[in-house]
């Protein structure tokens, strides 16, 4: 347990999600386990206690975001709605405490609101989160809360400026410190057509990696495939993309096997893409200013469609990038995506994030998805400066 709880620690550094300093742990083995800052960790023991689970993450994020959050919100909202697909399948809403709902007994609190759902913004504390069955599914979901206020942040601010003190001078500093450079300079990658599966399965692993390290999706989420004759080598669903190693599956083209049961919730996507572009290689990650570009639409006001990330029929173009809607596994996005990702190599799905390909390895998808994302970060600061003032020193992008 102490194992466990330590790696999910260090991976909440490694993403830079949470202060260091400020990270605690709580689990139920033969007694109950605690680690991480004092004061976090007595009171995640204190919540655990009280709920019907194994683990507990709470912690403060390494951004002010959901704190900004919860404070704009009126006195009245109990819960904020973030519009990203994660939020919608996996969080539904994400309440938030304020200090005077606390009381006497914060782990009371804390615990009411987690009875029924996964993760929790609680004033002067940060996000917590539970997990039913394991360490990991704490550390998941509260990565999940941290993904998407960051994504619901970003589209308020741009969309109403800053409304609290100390607001302006926090995003400049994300703006300029926090964001790291996007590029695929310094990173190998095997040179295709892959033949040999160990081959194909060690560079899937490695590109995995990549794909969470230089921070293009969470690493729980995501998927990534290559064809080689009449299979499909695929990530397996509820797989960490950097930890790929016995978690890749070879699933027949024709689906002729239960091997793909267990295989990720977009093996038909995967497959419809691999038939429609002749492509070998195809990486999704989720990166947050491509996501939130995707929810962006000029028309939104005058459209009469509400849940704009499924039923929307339009194509919409994103510095050459189509957008679509689609529900996630054998909905939309096995239907809306492979007709409009052949020739560009690359689209974004509504709220969810970026499909993209290469042709015989996976050095052309894994640039592309940087490519996108930093189109998507340098189109998001260009409308922001338009329409809130003058411009923040901007670090630039890089391929």
């Amino acid at each position: 347990m102490y194992d466990q709880i330590g790696k999910y620690s260090r991976k909440l550094i490694a993403d830079r999600s949470a202060l260091p300093d400020r990270i605690a742990f709580a689990a139920q083995d033969d007694a109950v386990v605690a680690v991480g800052d004092a004061g976090l960790a007595r009171l995640a023991v204190a919540v655990l206690q009280r709920l019907n689970c194994l683990a507990l993450c709470a912690a403060a994020p390494a951004l002010p975001f959901a704190d900004f959050l919860l404070r704009r919100a009126e006195d009245h909202e109990h819960e904020i709605v973030p519009r990203d697909t994660e939020t919608r399948t996996f969080l539904h809403d994400i309440p938030i405490l304020r200090q005077s709902a606390l009381g006497d007994d914060p782990a009371e609190a804390i615990a009411h609101v987690l009875g029924n759902r996964k993760g929790a913004i609680v004033e002067g504390i940060g996000i917590v989160a539970s997990g039913a069955l394991t360490v990991e599914q704490a550390f998941i979901n509260w990565s999940s809360v941290f993904h998407s206020t960051f994504i619901k942040y970003l589209e308020d601010v741009l969309q109403d400026g800053f409304k609290l003190p100390g607001e302006a001078q926090a995003f400049a500093q994300f703006r300029t410190k926090w964001l790291a450079r996007l590029t695929a300079a310094g990173l190998h990658f095997r040179s295709g057509p892959l033949r040999d599966k160990a081959d194909i399965l060690d560079e899937m692993a490695r590109v995995g990696r990549y794909t969470v390290e230089r921070g293009l999706v969470d690493s729980f989420f995501g998927n990534i495939s290559y064809a080689n004759g009449d299979l499909i080598y695929i990530s397996q669903t509820a797989s960490s993309l950097d930890e790929l190693e016995g978690c890749i599956d070879p699933v027949p083209f024709e689906n002729s096997s239960t091997v793909g049961i267990t295989a990720s919730s977009e093996l038909v996507a995967h497959r419809r893409i691999f038939e429609t572009t002749g492509c070998n290689a195809i990486l999704h990650g989720h990166p947050r200013f491509a996501v939130v570009m995707s929810m962006l639409c000029e028309d939104r006001e005058s459209c009469a469609i509400t849940d704009c990330w499924k039923e929307c029929p339009r194509v919409r173009i994103l510095g050459g990038t189509p957008v679509v809607a689609g529900e996630i596994g054998a909905g939309g996005i096995a239907k809306n995506v492979p007709p409009v990702i052949g020739e560009p190599g690359r689209a974004i799905v509504y709220g969810h994030g970026v499909f993209t390909l290469g042709r015989d390895d996976f050095q052309e998808a894994f640039c592309a998805l940087v490519d996108v994302e930093n189109w998507c970060r340098d189109e998001y600061f260009r409308r922001f400066d338009e329409r809130h003032g003058e411009p923040a020193p901007h670090r630039p992008t890089s391929k």
